[in-house]
């Protein structure tokens, strides 16, 4: 695909969750795709006919194990956060129907204990996880997607 074709893709609706432990510190997890040091915060997309909010617990749940009733919706970004592929992985991510996606992040505070993170899930994700402290966040992530992290720290700064 060019570059000018992969410009005029829409983006993929999708939730992200940015959920702190007691300490403040942010879950990640080393996703089981990609090489190593490619952590993320829990994220998926939206299904049809499905409200935001909705999807970002449905998401928490299916990639850690963590049930709705073990969090706290603190805040939500006012707007929905668009990041771009690299150029290269459009076409093989999604059918190469979109360009990129463009999230709702949720905050949430981790209200149970570790052992009841299970990232051993019915369709896994992530091959290890850790709480990683939110100075640290960033420098952490896959580059593609450290921009959009970035903005989602602005966005959640006065909660954190």
């Amino acid at each position: 695909m060019t570059p000018e074709e992969i410009k005029n893709l829409p983006y993929r609706p999708n939730v992200g969750v940015m959920l702190i432990n007691a300490d403040g510190a942010v879950f990640v997890g080393q996703r089981m795709d990609r090489h190593k040091d490619a952590w993320q915060m829990p994220q998926g997309g939206i299904d049809a006919g499905e409200d935001p909010k909705t999807a970002a617990l449905r998401e928490l749940e299916e990639e850690t194990g963590v049930l709705p009733e073990l969090v706290e919706i603190i805040a939500e970004s006012d707007g929905w956060l668009p990041y771009d592929l690299p150029h290269d992985v459009v076409p093989h991510f999604w059918g190469g129907k979109y360009r990129g996606q463009e999230q709702k992040w949720y905050l949430m505070r981790f209200l149970g204990e570790d052992t009841q993170v299970k990232i051993d899930t019915e369709h896994p994700e992530f091959s290890a996880w850790q709480w990683l402290p939110v100075d640290q966040l960033v420098d952490n992530i896959v580059p593609f997607k450290r921009e959009v992290y970035v903005r989602v720290l602005a966005e959640f700064e006065g909660h954190l």
